[in-house]
């Protein structure tokens, strides 16, 4: 009998969206628990995160409610160590790359870059001609692909978000033709189907623009 599994995750957060298409794309069973960001339980930090940040896993022990959990769980944090036990955890879903060392070097690229439209230039470059980031689907575009949503998300939908001429440059990331490879590989991340069971796009443009409206006050 395979061990319980709770998520807890955040719609906003890309950290813990890493980890949600993670689970969706090993076809685990688990539990999914949204955490108020605003508005945290007060026995979150001290039974699942001590950083009291999602997202994080509560791993093994009696399968019990997700605000109540078992102190004989194993409770992980950080977003990137959670890929690599998700991918070790589900084997079959094959999440890890053959070649670590490319792995380790996309992940090194898509890191650069002060701009947003100059590290989208970086990620392009690292991009193989078709296919994913290190040909095959795997962690390396489950890591990116909270960012590029949001980015997109910001592009399209939160007028005022940047200055007239950055918001120009960003749109241009998803229309110009010198980006067609980067247009490309988000349209090959978004058509996947852990991507639609994952992102609640029209959440996350309320909460951009009600971010947005306050801080303009």
């Amino acid at each position: 009998m395979p061990e319980t599994l709770t998520l807890y995750t955040a719609k906003i957060c890309p950290y813990a969206h890493r980890v949600e298409l993670a689970l969706e794309e090993a076809k685990a069973d688990y539990t999914k628990f949204q955490i108020d960001l605003q508005n945290k339980p007060s026995w979150y930090a001290p039974e699942v995160n001590p950083a009291s940040k999602v997202p994080a896993v509560a791993y093994g022990g009696p399968k019990v409610p997700a605000d109540k959990p078992s102190p004989e769980s194993t409770k992980i944090a950080e977003s990137l160590v959670l890929l690599e036990f998700v991918a070790d955890l589900y084997p079959g879903a094959n999440l890890l790359p053959n070649d670590p060392v490319q792995l380790g070097a996309f992940f090194r690229g898509q890191g650069s870059g002060a701009a947003l439209v100059n590290g989208v230039e970086q990620l392009q470059a690292l991009l193989p001609a078709t296919g994913f980031a290190v040909g095959e689907y795997s962690i390396a575009d489950i890591a990116v692909t909270p960012f590029i949503a949001r980015l997109n998300v910001v592009a399209t939908n939160v007028a005022g978000a940047f200055a007239e001429e950055d918001a120009v440059k960003l749109a241009e990331v998803f229309n110009a033709p010198k980006f067609a490879r980067f247009q490309q590989y988000w349209k090959d991340l978004r058509a996947r189907p852990n991507f639609s069971a994952t992102f609640d796009e029209e959440y996350v443009v309320n909460v951009f623009k009600q971010r947005l409206a306050k801080s303009q006050k």
